[in-house]
This record gives C-alpha cells, sequence and structure tokens, in this order.
C-alpha cells in the first residue's frame, strides 16, 4: 500500500521541497510493478502528444508535473509475462496545430518506433495522431474529445468501428444533459445563442443532427446560430449583434480561451449580458477565467474532473483530491482538469501494456487495450459497451466559477449538475450572472 501521509504537505516549504513531497507518493508506487524478473529486455517506449504551446496550450499546462510523476512511478521498468523492460515516455508538441500533430505522430511511429501512442486535448490533436496510428498500425489511446468529433469527423462507421484507435471520454448527449440541467435551475426564457467555431468541435458541436440544434429543440429551446467563425477572430460585433437582437439569455458554445476572452469583453462593452454563458473549452482553466476578472464571476462550464471526483489512480492509489493537492503544492498554481485525464491516458496504457504478454507485439497490445476494464482517477474505463465499438465514456458533470476573495484562489469551480453522474457530489446550485 502507498503510505498516504506522504502527501500531507507540511506547511512553508520551498516550492523545490514541495515538489519532492508531491511526487513521494508518485515514485513510491513503483513497487506495484517490481514482479519476479526473468530477464532484461528492449524498452517499451511510450508515445506522448499534447498542445504544449500555441492556443490550446492551457490543455497541457500541468503535461510536466504528471509526466515527472509517471516517470517516476515507472522508474524501475514493468515486467511483462516474466520479461522486465526499462520504460520511455517520449512527447511531442502539437503546437495547436494539426499538421503538427500529425508530422509528430509519424516522427514517433516511424522515427521512434512507439509500442503505443497516447494522446490527449481537442480534435485538431487527437484526430490527426489517431489517424496516423490507423494508417500505421500502431495502438493509439486517446481523450480530451468529445467521442462524436474523435468518431464521426475521422469517417468512422458505427457498423465498423477503428481497429488501431481507442478513445476514452464524454459525449455531446452529456454536455447537453449537464448544460440544460444547469440552465434548467434558473429563469430564463430559453433562447440560448451558439459560439460554434469552424473547427472540429465547433462543428460537431453546431451540427444540425447529431449536435445540440435536435436536441434544443426537442426540450423546447430556441437556438439562435449566428454562423461559423474563424478561431483567433478579434472581432465578435456579428455574433454578439445577432444575439442581442435574438433575445438571447443563454450563450453557450466550444471556444478556444483567447477567443472566448475576446468575444465576452466585447459583449460587456456592447451592453450584452446574458443570465447563464456555459462555454465548453476556454472556461475549463482558472487561468482564462482570472482574465476576465470580475466579469468572470458564475460563468460556467462541463467539468470532467475535480477533487471531488470519487476515483482513484490504479498505478499509485491515490484519489482525485490527492493528485490535485499534489499539483498545487509542486507548482503553486490551481488544479486543473485535464490533469487527471493525462494521468488516467498512462494509467490505461500500462495497464494494457502489462496485460499484453508482449508489449513488442503490436497486435497483443491493441487487443488487450479493446479489453480494458479499468478503475482510474477518472472514473472506470471500459470499451465493449459503446456508444460505438471504439468508445468508452466517462463521467460528466457541470460546474460554475465563483469568486473566492477569501481563498487562495481568485475563482473556485463549485459543481452545480450532476445530473448524469451522480456518484460526483454537488458543490451548489446553479446562480444567474448579474
Amino acid at each position: 500500500m502507498i503510505d498516504k501521509t506522504l502527501i500531507e504537505l507540511p506547511t512553508g516549504l520551498t516550492s523545490r521541497r514541495r515538489f519532492v513531497w508531491g511526487t513521494s507518493a508518485l515514485a513510491a508506487s513503483a513497487t506495484l510493478w517490481r514482479p519476479t524478473i526473468a530477464r532484461a529486455a528492449d524498452a517499451i517506449k511510450i508515445g506522448y502528444v499534447s498542445p504544449k504551446t500555441g492556443p490550446l496550450a492551457p490543455f497541457a499546462e500541468a503535461d510536466g508535473f504528471i509526466l515527472g510523476g509517471i516517470r517516476a512511478t515507472l522508474k524501475d521498468g514493468l515486467a511483462v509475462g516474466g520479461t522486465s523492460y526499462a520504460v520511455e515516455i517520449i512527447e511531442k508538441d502539437s503546437q495547436s496545430n494539426p499538421n503538427r500533430a500529425a508530422e509528430v505522430a509519424s516522427e514517433l511511429i516511424l522515427g521512434d518506433e512507439v509500442d503505443v501512442v497516447v494522446v490527449s486535448s481537442t480534435p485538431e490533436t487527437a484526430n490527426p495522431v489517431s489517424d496516423q496510428c490507423e494508417l500505421n498500425e500502431v495502438p493509439c489511446i486517446s481523450t480530451v474529445v468529445p467521442w462524436q468529433p474523435w468518431f464521426f469527423t475521422r469517417g468512422g462507421d458505427p457498423a465498423v468501428g477503428f481497429d488501431w484507435t481507442w478513445h476514452f471520454f464524454w459525449g455531446l448527449e452529456d454536455i447537453i444533459a449537464v448544460f440544460t440541467d444547469m440552465w434548467g435551475q434558473i429563469e430564463t426564457n430559453r433562447v440560448v445563442g451558439g459560439l460554434f467555431p469552424n473547427d472540429g468541435d465547433g462543428n460537431a458541436w453546431g451540427d444540425p443532427k447529431l449536435g445540440f440544434p435536435p436536441v434544443l429543440a426537442g426540450q423546447g429551446y430556441t437556438l439562435v446560430d449566428p454562423g461559423r467563425y474563424q478561431n483567433l477572430s478579434q472581432d465578435f460585433t456579428a455574433q454578439i449583434n445577432a444575439f442581442k437582437q435574438g433575445d438571447v439569455e443563454i450563450v453557450t458554445g466550444v471556444v478556444i480561451p483567447p477567443d472566448f476572452t475576446t468575444f465576452w469583453t466585447q459583449a460587456k462593452q456592447q451592453g450584452f449580458n446574458p443570465k447563464a454563458a456555459s462555454i465548453g473549452k476556454a472556461l475549463l482553466f482558472p487561468v482564462s477565467v482570472e482574465a476576465l476578472g470580475e466579469a468572470g464571476h458564475n460563468l460556467s462550464s462541463e467539468v470532467w474532473w475535480s477533487p471531488n471526483h470519487p476515483f482513484k489512480s490504479s498505478l499509485n492509489g491515490l484519489g482525485a483530491k490527492a493528485v490535485a493537492d499534489a499539483y498545487t503544492a509542486a507548482t503553486g498554481r490551481q488544479w486543473t482538469q485535464p490533469i487527471g485525464f493525462a494521468h488516467a491516458l498512462f494509467e490505461v496504457a500500462v495497464d494494457a501494456l502489462v496485460r499484453s504478454g508482449d508489449p513488442k507485439d503490436k497486435q497483443a497490445v491493441v487487443a488487450a487495450v479493446a479489453a480494458t476494464k479499468l478503475d482510474t482517477v477518472v472514473g472506470n474505463v471500459a470499451w465493449g459497451s459503446g456508444p460505438v465499438k471504439n468508445v468508452a465514456k466517462t463521467p460528466l458533470v457541470g460546474g460554475q466559477w465563483r469568486r473566492t476573495p477569501d481563498g487562495p484562489f481568485k475563482y473556485d469551480l463549485v459543481i452545480t449538475s450532476n445530473s448524469v453522474a451522480a456518484m460526483v457530489p454537488t458543490g451548489g446550485r446553479m446562480e444567474a450572472m448579474s
């Protein structure tokens, strides 16, 4: 068992000392992977792609912390089928660019000859990496993309699926249920403004058949959709005018962080003040909300992972709160949602590699991935029960950012909806924006 006292951080420690304390529990878990070793073998190579730079960089903010802990956990290697393997994790930056994502995936596959690829964060990163792995017949595990833009945008056929690429996350059906549950807790005219960019997520969210429009219409909401805009736009006047003319009281969409800062600042300047703004992607990160000053109060978002989630890591036994607290102790920064999913990617990969019997046999590894049934720090990951062959769903709740003048950080994310994931406790009810 892991000594949980290792994560009780004394006050007043220096930043470096606190980092050592925060990661020692992660390192201690390496003993989980020390069964009797028969002989040494070539290293297992795990490729990891995420957007460390560019407009999507907040998704990878915690990568250094997570990868440091994973490397410490695996420093003594893995034993698979009686053979000892060192483990090498090779990182690549997609630079928030789909073409670059495909390029670095090819480097990992053809140059580094990795045994498995793990990838995170938005269709612009995960989809091209997944496509390269499918093309080159390399096992790939992806996350942090709603399953519809990962599956259908890549040409997925529900009757066939993919052979080499496997994904775990929630779907548009879940976020729609969460958002409408939050909106139902306040009084509005049920008119929703859609802020959908011309990218993989935006086109999926605004899709007239698979996205928000048919579900909202079925629940009695009116959607005002002014059409797709280009990412990194500098002027949202057209969207704001459409929302004002349509008497919009709720705004939703899937917006990169810099674009929402531009939109929200201009909305306030132009006198547009909705009662609710539930925004995917941009409002996941404390730094994005803090950048808005007091105007960030009561903005709402989906919550895929938080310290309140009642799950533990299969690698080290640490719960969600312990992992989040260790991150804050090591970095001085507030926890952020991608922490849990970056960690879970490696939980799933390690579990599959161990069960494969031979980590150098890609067919054996991908078969082990497909057979995964694992409790992770983000919940149970198990393929085989749909919604399509290559997708495993994880829980989703909703939350609202509240100013915390007496807290250690400027804002706290309060969970206000658990209608589709009752195992995650709420911390309050939705409040209308003033």
